[in-house]
């Protein structure tokens, strides 16, 4: 009896795993990907509280390039993307590439504009936060993840994704891919 309990135990834990690893691999496939085709970008919508900047529409940055971030200030994966985009805004953006970072909640206490703002301040961020507290924007990207990274060229079309961590020369190369078109 007590072998058999051991043996379903063993069976069900296996079963488990292989369960979690289809899951895994399948979800690593997903966050990893990028898009490069183009569609019209959504407008900013429904935002709560722009900071560090006015209120900004899409149609007013037609002649740049756009790297609008999904971000919120207490995920750690967005945390590790920060010193990148913080980096591309600098290096780039007065060779007209502007970075939105598109604050979009996960829990109720980062629906807060003072601890957002806290927060944008500890971590140094001097470009644009839309604060998206009622996922209108994310809804209009379709967006599903945190960090999510979408570039917009020129023209005002989404040209190439990223969801999670990494791909950083891969995301960097189109940026400049991107500032080097003509308008």
């Amino acid at each position: 009896m007590n072998a058999r309990l051991k043996t379903l135990a063993l069976a069900t834990a296996f079963a488990a795993f292989a369960a979690f690893a289809a899951t895994a691999a399948t979800h690593a496939t997903t966050i990893g990907a990028q898009q490069e085709s183009a569609s019209p970008a959504p407008e900013f919508t429904g935002i709560t509280q722009w900071l560090n900047s006015e209120p900004l529409k899409l149609q007013q940055l037609r002649g740049k390039v756009v790297l609008v971030d999904f971000w919120t200030y207490s995920c750690i994966n967005c945390a590790n993307t920060l010193p990148y985009v913080k980096s591309w805004n600098q290096k780039y953006k007065d060779q007209g590439l502007t970075v939105i970072g598109v604050h979009t909640p996960e829990y109720p206490f980062e629906r807060d504009t003072g601890n957002v703002k806290t927060a944008i301040k500890r971590l140094g961020i001097s470009y644009p936060v839309a604060q998206d507290n009622q996922y209108a924007t994310w809804n209009a990207y379709n967006n599903q993840y945190w960090p999510a990274f979408y570039l917009i060229d020129k023209k005002g079309q989404i040209v190439y994704s990223h969801f999670g961590e990494g791909d950083y020369a891969q995301t960097e190369a189109k940026i400049q891919a991107l500032l080097a078109q003509k308008s």
